[in-house]
């Protein structure tokens, strides 16, 4: 029971996404621990590059992790605690007692996590669009850069970086259907092969940003926390496109 549980406990944790980084917190090795009692209950503490990550971050990801693992048949409580950041106390407080974030830090909660997180999705899914038309422009020499403007969801190929893409724009909203245009901007209107460049450079900045500071977290967790490292899952490379 408590180890069939146990992988079901981490299987859920691996949907918690990092808001900013777009990977998994299990990918990223920030999952310290995951302990899963006979009775079903589990316990699970996080930990984070450094101990000044942004508060709204840290309570969303924990809260995520608290979510997902409540939901799990067969759990019978659940303890999610960040540990070592320097609002853990207040952070672990508001988690015990489903504060959510504005009443866990009154007066200094001025955005609400769903509009952080709908932030974040975008900038997911405009790094997700670039990878799959980069992916495209190198695999169909044929295409040129102005001809992005027309291609739909049905022209992408069946590959990891098509299904990144399609999860992603569910994930704001976007329509999937076949006839549906890829190359939008952040409220899903398409471009014109005029607007085509501008777009793709934004969208290839946005995903270099991300991937950027991915790289960069990555190493200071390794740097704080000496053996991290086997936590970790290498972020898949372009070519391969981004699981998940």
């Amino acid at each position: 029971m408590a180890a069939e549980l146990g992988t079901a406990a981490w299987e859920a944790l691996h949907q918690v996404i990092d808001p900013e980084l777009d990977e998994p917190i299990t990918d990223l090795g920030f999952v310290r621990s995951l302990d899963v009692g006979e009775s079903g209950e589990v316990e699970a503490h996080l930990r984070l590059p450094t101990s000044f990550c942004a508060p709204n971050f840290a309570y969303l990801m924990a809260s995520d992790a608290k979510d997902v693992l409540r939901a799990l048949p067969g759990v019978t409580g659940v303890v999610v605690e960040l540990d070592d950041h320097h609002d853990s106390h207040l952070i672990n407080t508001g988690l015990a007692a489903d504060a959510g974030y504005r009443d866990t830090f009154p007066g200094e909660a001025d955005e609400d996590l769903e509009e952080l997180r709908a932030t974040f999705r975008r900038k997911a899914h405009a790094a997700a669009m670039e990878r799959a038309l980069t992916k495209l422009l190198k695999d169909r020499p044929e295409l040129a850069e102005p001809d992005l403007h027309a291609i739909t969801v049905a022209d992408l190929p069946s590959d990891r970086a098509t299904r990144s893409l399609l999860n992603r724009r569910a994930a704001v909203g976007f329509d999937n259907s076949p006839s549906s245009l890829v190359l939008v901007d952040d409220e899903g209107r398409p471009c014109t092969p005029e607007q085509v460049p501008f777009r793709l450079r934004f969208a290839r900045a946005t995903r270099i940003s991300v991937e950027g500071n991915s790289h960069f977290c990555r190493g200071l967790l390794r740097t704080r926390y000496p053996g991290s490292e086997a936590d970790q899952t290498p972020r898949a490379t372009i070519s391969e496109g981004r699981a998940g």
